[in-house]
């Protein structure tokens, strides 16, 4: 395991569901705390200023720390736990689902569990069944013993599952892909430039994307860059039942920019300069465009009188659920694509972003 593979296990397997993110928060600031200076806004975001040749102009590379996942929302007098999703969740992929919930006293395991296929009725069973009548079992027998495991209303409930290389050595499964990769790259671009970029270039990672964007505008106050782009990961569409129409998008393809998403239409200038970074680098490029969801730039891009964004993603397969799946050579890639971008961003082609 290198040293990036080690990286993407640590910061995947950490927990942090939105607005609950101290534990990857604290992982994500041992990677960063040698690439510049460390900050944070007060809803939680964490910040990182890196001085490069000219103070002018400030360059954000944003990426979501928070996860999907749930909050314990009622406990049942037989013990078990209601719950309410932090977060995008399809029905589908709930039952029978591993978790964690965070309490005071430390972490308490707990399955996602509804009533039984033998006790349903033929109608029951053509059904999906629906978040609002599941629950989670902790193996508890009453409300008493689901208070003496520590569990509280309010406490947030964390997906279980371990980082996976697969068959393939280059694709790895983990949990919480969305965005960890986006942070990953994030960190490692202020890695490799340390200090070697025309520009004040800042790395942040923004705390509750999930549930609207929120650290991403409390975020921007504080850096108020010239100029972002948001690290992402993108929907990869080579699996069975999604049409090329709807997304082009395949894992180790390379990385994806975004032309459109639900809350953002990039800076077209800024998406030129990707694409013409792309072929001089000879860096394979995707492009996607998404219609039902968005990302951090759909704040960032709104600060003050404006701010030229673009996304750029790593291609992902099964976000949103319990476990996703990455090609490393993408992960590479973009990392590569972002930093040679950065490096282009000085004063004069900037300013010519906005130039109409």
């Amino acid at each position: 395991m290198d040293n990036i593979e080690n990286m993407i296990k640590e910061i995947t397997e950490a927990t942090g569901v939105s607005g609950y993110e101290t534990e990857i928060k604290r992982t994500l600031k041992n990677y960063l705390q040698s690439s510049g200076r460390i900050s944070y806004d007060r809803l939680g975001s964490l910040i990182c200023c890196q001085n490069g040749t000219a103070e002018k102009p400030r360059v954000l590379i944003s990426a979501h720390m928070d996860e999907v996942g749930f909050m314990v929302k009622f406990i049942t007098p037989e013990g078990f736990l209601k719950f309410t999703p932090l977060g995008g969740w399809s029905d589908q992929v709930l039952l029978a689902q591993r978790v964690s919930v965070i309490t005071h006293r430390g972490k308490v395991t707990g399955i996602i569990g509804a009533k039984p296929p033998h006790l349903l009725s033929e109608e029951e069973r053509k059904k999906i069944v629906a978040k609002k009548d599941m629950y989670i079992d902790i193996g508890a027998t009453s409300q008493k013993e689901v208070e003496e495991a520590g569990v509280r209303i309010g406490d947030p409930i964390v997906p279980i599952s371990e980082f996976a290389v697969l068959a393939n050595p280059k694709t790895y499964m983990s949990k919480a892909l969305d965005d960890r990769l986006g942070c990953g790259v994030m960190i490692q671009t202020l890695q490799q430039l340390m200090n070697d970029h025309p520009n004040t270039l800042y790395g942040m990672a923004t705390v509750q994307e999930e549930v609207g964007m929120r650290g991403a505008a409390t975020g921007a106050d504080v850096v108020d860059p010239d100029v972002a782009i948001i690290s992402e990961v993108d929907i990869a569409g080579d699996v069975p039942g999604i049409r090329p129409e709807e997304t082009p998008v395949k894992m180790n393809g390379g990385p994806v920019l975004s032309t459109y998403d639900a809350r953002m239409i990039p800076n077209l200038k800024l998406r030129n300069l990707v694409i013409d970074t792309a072929k001089q680098n000879d860096i394979p490029l995707q492009f996607s465009t998404m219609e039902g969801g968005a990302t951090d730039g759909g704040a960032i891009h709104l600060h003050k009188s404006g701010v030229p964004c673009v996304v750029l993603g790593v291609p992902t397969r099964h976000i949103h659920s319990h476990n996703a799946i990455m090609h490393r050579n993408d992960f590479d890639n973009t990392v590569r694509l972002m930093a040679a971008v950065v490096k282009k961003l000085d004063a004069a082609t900037v300013s010519d972003l906005t130039d109409w």
